[in-house]
């Protein structure tokens, strides 16, 4: 599993390569989608840290506390800490053979808007509506999407994509 923040930046340096903004809103949209579909492909989180249920969609706190200073303005530095011998690191990503699979959620997801991206997870039947509407979450802040809710989204989401690829 990764650091939230190591996918994160994952997305702030493509941004960056490409020209395409990046939100605080859309980022925590990006990785949320990102760790669903590998949870849908895989069986596996991507990510070390759960995804909750917030009034505008799903969040992963880390990555939300981390940005919010840029509000709704484009993101222009990725995110580093400092270890503990005191180096300063940019949160690399662990497992490097991610960077295909990150690249394939890039190109499908980084066209659309915050707002877009946060109507596909706000869509009902979603693993974010179930635990916003059903789960509590509109009563209670902080909960959490359950990763295996979100596996079963997507893994519907897979076989629906796979039947519309095939060929006859």
């Amino acid at each position: 599993m990764e650091n939230p923040l190591a996918i994160a930046n994952f997305f702030i340096k493509k941004s960056l390569e490409t020209g395409i903004p990046v939100t605080n809103m859309k980022l925590v949209k990006l990785v949320y989608i990102a760790h669903g579909w590998y949870l849908g492909l895989t069986g596996q989180p991507l990510i070390g840290e759960g995804a909750e249920a917030w009034k505008y969609g799903p969040v992963i706190p880390s990555i939300y506390y981390s940005f919010n200073t840029y509000g709704g303005n484009p993101i222009n530095q990725i995110a580093y800490t400092i270890t503990p011998s005191g180096q300063t690191s940019n949160y690399p990503l662990s497992d490097p053979s991610l960077n295909e699979f990150l690249d394939k959620v890039w190109d499908v997801y980084s066209g659309y808007s915050a707002i877009e991206l946060s109507a596909f997870t706000h869509q009902e039947n979603t693993p974010w509506n179930e635990t916003w509407n059903k789960g509590g979450g509109s009563s209670t802040n902080g909960v959490v999407i359950p990763n295996e809710a979100i596996k079963s989204h997507y893994e519907q989401l897979a076989k629906i994509n796979m039947k519309s690829n095939a060929v006859a």
